[in-house]
């Protein structure tokens, strides 16, 4: 299995073509769109969906990652293996998330450069290397290639600076990581820092939101709402409505959870 995600949208048939390439190499594999919406040159985004998306996909399944604004320059394409499974794209730190994962499972962790060009078309455009080297690697490697037959082994990917949430003497303090197609507001806050309190209330931006949920339903239509995603982190939503539209909030925004005691 191969997924694909890219910011390219898909007005333009420029995930079809990665498909045609994949399926000309590899015709057996199955296709799986993972996203082609993430936010234009966004590597911090793609690293977040692929790491919250990757638990559910089965062992030897081949991830690529088209979010490249470096095209064309000197950051490397490579293939990755990542426990059981594989990681194709440009080395410019949308990894960071997903090695942090794997490495504190205890997972293997391998790299190359993809520099042997027999595995790539053999006309390489400057600006579309998702079609010219990263579709069809990932394609021979589902087809008959092994990772080391792509490329030569490397240790020092790009990595990110990510934020970690903090303690405060009344809680916790992060950001905005993301916000979804729905406008809902996903934190860096998660639900092993925090746990469930009986009774706490978040603060972003100019608005305060009181007491935890555990669904939409909880409330009424309309109104905030902070509970926990289906993959652990504190989201502030509006019920059938957009949080972020509402309060004005964008990704690297403050946020704080306050416990009250009693």
């Amino acid at each position: 299995m191969i997924t694909l995600m890219t910011d390219f949208g898909t007005k333009d048939g420029n995930v079809g073509v990665m498909k045609g390439v994949i399926l000309r190499i590899a015709p057996e594999v199955q296709i799986v769109d993972l996203s082609h919406n993430i936010s234009p040159q966004d590597v911090t985004e793609a690293g977040l969906v692929l790491a919250r998306a990757m638990p559910y996909f089965e062992p030897g399944t081949i991830h690529v990652v088209v979010v490249d604004p470096g095209v064309g320059t000197s950051r490397r394409p490579f293939a990755a293996r990542i426990g059981p499974q594989f990681i194709v794209g440009p080395d410019n730190g949308f990894i960071t998330l997903v090695l942090k994962n794997a490495k504190a499972r205890g997972e293997v962790v391998e790299f190359v450069h993809l520099d042997r060009a027999e595995y790539w078309l053999k006309k390489i455009s400057d600006v579309f290397h998702g079609r010219d080297i990263f579709a069809p690697a990932a394609a021979h490697l589902a087809a008959d290639a092994s990772l080391h037959d792509l490329g030569t082994p490397f240790d020092n990917p790009v990595l990110l600076s990510l934020s970690e949430p903090t303690r405060t003497t009344s809680g916790w303090r992060g950001e905005v990581i993301h916000i979804d197609h729905f406008g809902n507001i996903s934190t860096n806050i998660r639900e092993e820092h925090l746990g469930w309190p009986h009774q706490a209330s978040v603060r972003i931006g100019e608005t305060e939101v009181e007491g935890l949920v555990r669904t939409f339903g909880e409330r009424a239509p309309g109104e905030l709402v902070v509970l926990y995603g289906s993959t652990g982190s504190l989201l502030v939503c509006q019920v059938n409505g957009s949080a972020a539209s509402r309060l004005g909030v964008k990704v690297g925004d403050p946020c704080e959870v306050i416990v009250h005691s009693g």
